[in-house]
């Protein structure tokens, strides 16, 4: 049973994003010298290396959700280390520098352990890259909620990822923007931001994630009984 709803004065404005990459000169040929230029790298550098593969055309399926854990499998062959690196799920961390603790937590354990430090050619260095959020605005607009059934299906990659990634640093809540949306109409549609809040976006592809918003959406505003 839903609640009365509440009106909210403000469309929902669906923009699409692209992700343009900034090389930072920083190179690093061993584990120990990752650690240390992550400790003062450009905190986008940090988004970049875990969420940006989400917006970069792959021609096959990854190994590791993060450029991290791929370097220290592929270049340090390193495959304990990989795997502990691989397991960090970003979702969590409202703040980048507490994932960025995280991350050097992880290496400096595995320092600890590891009598001899490999250092890599110079060839297989690990290059730090950072990353500026380029935004369209798509002109479209929603007034009501049930729209989300019948619009998510056909949004972008990169308003997925706009809407339900990036604004997680963006909104004051650190929330996706569909929440933050439905959040103003009150407590109407609180069963269905607690199923938004379930959803992981992190161990996924982009299509993968608009195929469980989606069900989430038609399944709510029963669209799917309508199919």
């Amino acid at each position: 049973m839903k609640n009365k709803e509440i009106k909210n004065s403000h469309p929902f404005i669906i923009k699409n994003c692209m992700l343009t990459t900034i090389a930072t000169g920083e190179k690093a040929e061993s584990l120990r010298e990752l650690r240390d230029k992550l400790m003062d790298i450009h905190p986008g550098s940090v988004y970049y290396h875990f969420w940006g593969g989400l917006l970069s055309p792959r021609f096959e399926e990854p190994e590791f959700n993060n450029d991290f854990a791929a370097w220290a499998y592929r270049a340090l062959r390193d495959p304990v280390l990989a795997e502990r690196l691989a397991m960090i799920d970003p979702t969590p961390f409202a703040d980048i520098e507490d994932l960025r603790q995280e991350v050097i937590e992880v290496i400096e354990e595995r320092l600890y352990e590891t009598e001899i430090v490999p250092v890599v050619k110079p060839d297989e260095a690990f290059c730090f890259i950072r990353s500026q959020i380029v935004i369209f605005d798509t002109y479209r607009r929603l007034i009501e909620p049930k729209e989300l059934a019948s619009v998510v299906p056909t949004l972008s990659g990169g308003s997925i990822f706009y809407h339900f990634i990036d604004a997680r640093r963006r909104t004051d809540e650190r929330i996706d923007d569909f929440r933050a949306w439905l959040k103003g109409f009150g407590n109407t549609y609180n069963d269905l931001c607690d199923m938004l809040a379930a959803v992981d976006p992190y161990f996924t592809t982009l299509v993968e994630l608009r195929k469980t918003l989606s069900k989430i959406f038609k399944t709510y505003f029963g669209e799917d009984e309508k199919a």
